[in-house]
């Protein structure tokens, strides 16, 4: 019926144009392909192709016009990677992170580092005016006046006892109070070696008999300064929180995601990851899983995975949201057809159209299966080196639903 009723308004459109003028006829001939018709009168092979396209709904001929607006190329073939995508946030590497405490309590005398600054292990980070550390020294000087006076008393009995004129159980006596005092002092410089005195520092303490209480506390590791809480006059104790500084090891960072339940069992140690960020749009980053959490959410049931990323550049910051790409398995070679190539049907279903001359298309049904790089896997219906159109199939699509 519809098709009838094209024919009645195109027939009355002729014998108003024949009437206006032979003009306007011949105009209505030329333009006649943007009906959606060829005429017998062209020749008889392509108005049984006409025909033919008429009565098959799945088929569509273009005009020259219309081929304009529709791209055609074989179907490729392409490697589709096997992953999993997760969104997350990029965060300092917890087990290459440090909190940095006095190992004594006292007040903080000047801090040496600040926010973002880079320091080597052993650099100093802050002094801390120690009662604990004055007491050591103190102690530290005296067993060194006991050895010395033990030392110098026992040389002074040996010469009494060759002259018989001091018993035995005196010079005994001498020579246990000068180990003892010998002892003492061993004890009292490894208490000082605690506090981070070097043997040279030790034994300029004992040859000056001077009392330092100045406490230095030393950067662990290399790393850059993350947080500071240490200011002049602050009294600390070890291991009372905040730390006066944190250093962390920026050469990797943790990449944190929560995955969903279902992908979860596709991830294993070790798999390799790629990461993004939109602060460097153009770049990705590369690292492994390190950790798949033991328990889902069951708010979002979801799993924690924690990545292992490269940051050698130190580009990436804490709390940056990242996508990352989890390889899953290795790729698999398919017939591919650029997204636009692939239309969803109002019934749901996935076609592409196929042509074998460039102007004749017909709608095949195919299955579909991944996503890469702009184009879309077909897994049946087409095979590679097969004519479709990779642009314009929504354009043959609508003109095949008008033409139903």
């Amino acid at each position: 019926m519809v098709l009838q009723r094209k024919i009645n308004r195109l027939f009355v459109a002729i014998i108003l144009a024949s009437l206006a003028g032979g003009g306007a006829l011949a105009y209505l001939l030329w333009h006649a392909d943007s009906f959606g018709w060829r005429f017998a009168a062209t020749n008889r092979g392509s108005g049984q192709q006409a025909a033919e396209a008429a009565r098959d709904p799945l088929t569509i001929d273009l005009s020259e016009a219309q081929l304009a607006l529709v791209k055609v190329a074989p179907v490729g073939e392409l490697a589709f990677p096997i992953e999993k995508q997760a969104v997350g946030t990029i965060q300092f590497n917890g087990e290459l992170s440090t909190d940095v405490f006095t190992p004594y309590a006292g007040r903080i005398i000047s801090a040496f580092a600040s926010i973002g600054d880079d320091v080597r292990r052993g650099d100093t980070l802050f002094t801390i005016d120690s009662p604990d550390l004055l007491q050591a020294v103190s102690t530290l000087i005296s067993a060194a006046g006991v050895l010395d006076f033990t030392t110098r008393n026992l040389a002074r009995l040996k010469e009494l006892y060759s002259t018989r004129a001091i018993s035995q159980k005196d010079l005994e006596q001498a020579a246990s109070d000068q180990q003892a005092a010998e002892g003492a002092l061993k004890a009292a410089r490894n208490s000082v070696h605690l506090f981070g005195k070097s043997d040279a520092e030790i034994d300029n303490i004992v040859s000056k008999r001077v009392a330092d209480s100045v406490l230095v506390v030393p950067s662990p590791i290399d790393g850059r300064v993350t947080v500071r809480n240490a200011a002049p006059g602050l009294y600390v104790q070890p291991g009372n929180a905040p730390a006066p500084f944190t250093v962390t090891d920026l050469e990797t960072m943790w990449m944190v995601a929560n995955v969903a339940e279902a992908d979860v069992p596709a991830l294993r140690l070790g798999q390799k990851v790629v990461v993004s960020v939109r602060a460097f749009p153009d770049r990705t980053f590369f690292g492994r899983i390190v950790k798949i959490g033991e328990i889902v959410d069951p708010s979002t049931r979801r799993v924690m995975v924690r990545c292992l990323v490269s940051n050698p550049q130190h580009e990436l910051k804490s709390g940056m949201f990242a996508n990352f790409v989890i390889m899953t398995g290795a790729p698999v070679t398919s017939a591919a057809v650029p997204l636009d190539g692939v239309v969803r049907e109002g019934d749901g279903t996935m076609t592409v159209w196929v042509t074998a001359d460039r102007r004749r298309f017909k709608r095949r049904t195919v299955k579909i299966g991944l996503e890469h790089s702009g184009y879309r896997q077909i897994r049946e219906g087409v095979v590679p080196g097969e004519l479709v159109a990779t642009e314009g199939a929504l354009f043959l699509s609508n003109a095949a639903a008008a033409r139903s």
